[in-house]
Formats: structure tokens, sequence, C-alpha cells
């Protein structure tokens, strides 16, 4: 079990870094640009990252993260989890992002896969869990969101891959990626409607 968490773990580490690695070199206004229709951007998961894994492995086990979440609060508004407001620095994001992972880090250092818990904003009969449940939930909650990053970072300056220090991309030169899209656009036009 342990090789199984200490795995887990290191999945999530991973997952994290990733994330915050897609703010570098943006300026403040890129960083915070809504970039769908549903207003997704590159600040607001961070945000919301760090509120959902504060939750998650402090509250569900006991161990609640001492700093308050205002706007995790009954009655604050409606997605204010996903976008930084003109008062929170990029610096005071990425600050808090690391204490949640500091305060996660210790609930996942002290129990043990089969530990439970319970996670009280889910209905009654599914929200006993264990820290293996929460570990997976988490890492694939975190690998959603690194990928929607991946798809806003692209969408405003270009660049992609995994990591500064690993592209996980083929590595093609940008005459290459622009003829690849272009026959990918060809292919897709055939089935205009």
């Amino acid at each position: 079990m342990t090789e199984l968490k200490t795995e887990l773990h290191d999945y999530l580490r991973e997952a994290r870094e990733a994330l915050v690695w897609k703010l570098d070199g943006l300026s403040d206004y890129d960083i915070r640009r809504p970039m769908t229709p549903t207003g997704t951007n590159l600040l607001g998961l961070l945000k919301h990252l760090a509120s959902v894994a504060a939750g998650y492995f402090g509250e569900t086990f006991g161990r609640p993260f001492a700093e308050p979440l205002p706007w995790l609060d009954e009655g604050a508004e409606v997605n204010a989890d996903m976008w930084a407001t003109a008062d929170e620095s990029r610096q005071q994001i990425l600050d808090l992002y690391r204490r949640v992972w500091t305060h996660a880090d210790a609930t996942i250092d002290a129990l043990e896969l089969d530990a439970t818990g319970r996670v009280p904003w889910w209905r009654p009969e599914r929200n006993q869990v264990t820290l293996h449940r929460i570990l997976v939930h988490m890492l694939a909650e975190t690998d959603r969101h690194a990928g929607h990053a991946d798809i806003i970072r692209e969408l405003i300056d270009g660049a992609a891959g995994l990591t500064a220090s690993k592209s996980n991309l083929p590595p093609e030169d940008a005459a290459s990626w622009r003829a690849y899209r272009d026959r990918l656009e060809a292919t897709a036009r055939m089935f205009e409607g």
C-alpha cells in the first residue's frame, strides 16, 4: 500500500507542477483572460484547485485548512473560486496553492490509504471515503484542469507541452505544426454539412 500511495502522490505532485508552469512567462492580463465562453482562465484554475484540495484533504479527514476561503462561503458569488478578483494577485493565489499543497501533503503523509473520512458536500449515501479514493479523485481533478490549462496556454501564446523540461510532444517546428493542423482542417472540411 505504501508504494501505491507514493505513486499516486507523485502523480499528483507532477500534475500540480504542470499546472503552475502554465502561468510562467505570461502577463497578469493573460493569466486572468477568460478564454472560453464559460470564463475558463489560468489563475482561476489554480484558485479552484487550491480551494477543492483544501476541502478534500482538510475537512474530509478532520484536518481543516486553517485559512478562510471566503469565495466558498454560503452566499458567495457563483463561480467565485474560478477567477481571481482585482484584489487577488498572482502571487497570492500561487502562495495559497502552495500552502494548500503543504497541508494536503501532510494529510497524505499522516494517513494510510484506507483511512476513512467524510466529504460533507457529497450525498450521504456516498460521502464516506478513504484517503485512496480522495487521492484518486484529486489526481483526476488536477489532471483534468491541467488539461484545460494546456489548451488555454496554447490559445494565449502557442506554448504547449507537459512541463518546461518534459514537452511530451513530438519534436516538430512551427512550420510542421502548421502543416499538420492544415491537414486536419482539410480532413474536417470534408465532413462539413
